[in-house]
């Protein structure tokens, strides 16, 4: 599949292409395009022809077997941030917020060379891939290596700027050599590659431990930012200890806390119906006062209402109006008899918490940059 359906638009939908099909939101499913084989859904069976030469994002409908309804399913252009809810978790994965705002403090950009280290399920990898001109990612799991460089092979990141390599980093550095299972295709002599990074992700369990060395592979004729990704705070604190010792500079943590936003119609409510809602809660006080009035008299005089009277059925109580301000019958928002306004409104709770974002910077030969400056 040509990488293209992921960093370009394509209009149309071609036998062999990626496609993620959109069933609701919390399923989408990826599916290679071929006219000979029908994707199965408990909705009914969608075959491949009939996508085919269909605009990405076309909805694709079939009759159910009751012959009263219509499944249909949408076929979407792949894109990191529909594969990301997509793809197969083999790890903890860094979602769309959380990657989008690491690449703005990154200022990643089509010149800026990335190290990643812990690829996982290559959620980040698309991302950066599609952004920066150059992903040199690091994957210690042998299983998970072998996945990953898989699916960037099939998706076209290995033929455009990914690198994927097989390496603790903790351990062995990150520098690229010959002799290690690497995917990338060294020159005749070329024994190691020069990384000259500037930008760093660590999503690592200890990046305090590859952060002693990251020296030897980034550049040194500008500004360096590293981001480490690391789900709870103790593992925070020791990152810290490790920038401050290594010369990292403007360090800060981040925490991305989302919050949902929702486009809701509200009534208009206007002077006179909060003045009929005053009129209205001042008349049923007075009754309810009238009415312990009648009844503490009653409780006095010794009157009790003989069996027959207790026995009486109530009265119906009049339902209510609709009252915008209170209680009453109740209508369907947007009614066209009465008037609204477009409001937000916004979940009252934060749910969202991946992980807590290290930014710090580094500048390995400050004298370089100040002649720069002058």
């Amino acid at each position: 599949m040509p990488v293209e359906q992921f960093d370009k638009y394509k209009d149309l939908i071609e036998e062999g292409d990626l496609a993620l099909i959109w069933i609701s939101r919390d399923n989408i499913k990826p599916v290679r395009i071929n006219s000979k084989e029908t994707f199965n859904t408990r909705y009914g069976s969608f075959p491949h022809k009939s996508m085919v030469g269909k605009p990405y994002g076309s909805q694709i409908a079939i009759r159910t077997k009751t012959a009263k309804k219509f499944a249909f399913i949408h076929v979407m252009q792949p894109s990191p941030e529909l594969w990301t809810l997509s793809l197969p978790h083999r790890t903890q994965i860094v979602y769309t917020p959380d990657s989008s705002y690491i690449m703005q403090r990154l200022n990643c950009g089509p010149s800026t060379r990335v190290i990643e280290a812990g690829t996982g399920s290559g959620s980040f990898s698309h991302a950066f891939a599609r952004t920066v001109g150059r992903l040199y990612t690091f994957e210690f799991h042998q299983v998970r290596y072998e996945q990953a460089s898989a699916e960037f092979k099939d998706h076209g990141l290995l033929d455009k700027n990914t690198v994927i390599t097989h390496r603790d980093v903790c351990e062995d550095g990150f520098t690229i050599k010959k002799t290690d299972e690497t995917s990338y295709e060294f020159e005749d002599g070329e024994e190691e590659v020069q990384l000259n990074a500037n930008a760093i992700f660590l999503d690592l369990p200890a990046p305090w431990d590859a952060i002693p060395n990251i020296d030897s592979v980034i550049t040194s004729d500008e500004k360096v930012g590293l981001c480490c990704f690391s789900p709870c705070i103790e593992q925070v604190d020791k990152t810290l200890e490790a920038l401050e010792k290594h010369g990292w500079f403007d360090v800060e943590m981040v925490e991305i806390q989302g919050r949902q936003y929702e486009s809701r119609r509200q009534m208009v409510r206007r002077l006179d119906d909060a003045l009929e809602r005053l009129s209205d809660i001042k008349k049923r006080k007075l009754e309810m006062v009238e009415k312990r009035r009648k009844t503490e008299e009653g409780i006095e005089s010794g009157k009790v209402e003989n069996e027959k009277q207790s026995n009486e059925p109530r009265k119906t109580i009049e339902k209510s109006k609709f009252n915008p301000f209170g209680k009453g019958s109740r209508i369907k928002e947007g009614d066209e008899n009465f008037e609204w306004k477009e409001v937000t409104k916004i979940e009252p709770e934060i749910k969202s918490h991946t992980s807590y974002l290290t930014f710090a910077y580094k500048i390995k030969n400050k004298s370089k940059i100040e002649q720069n400056s002058d």
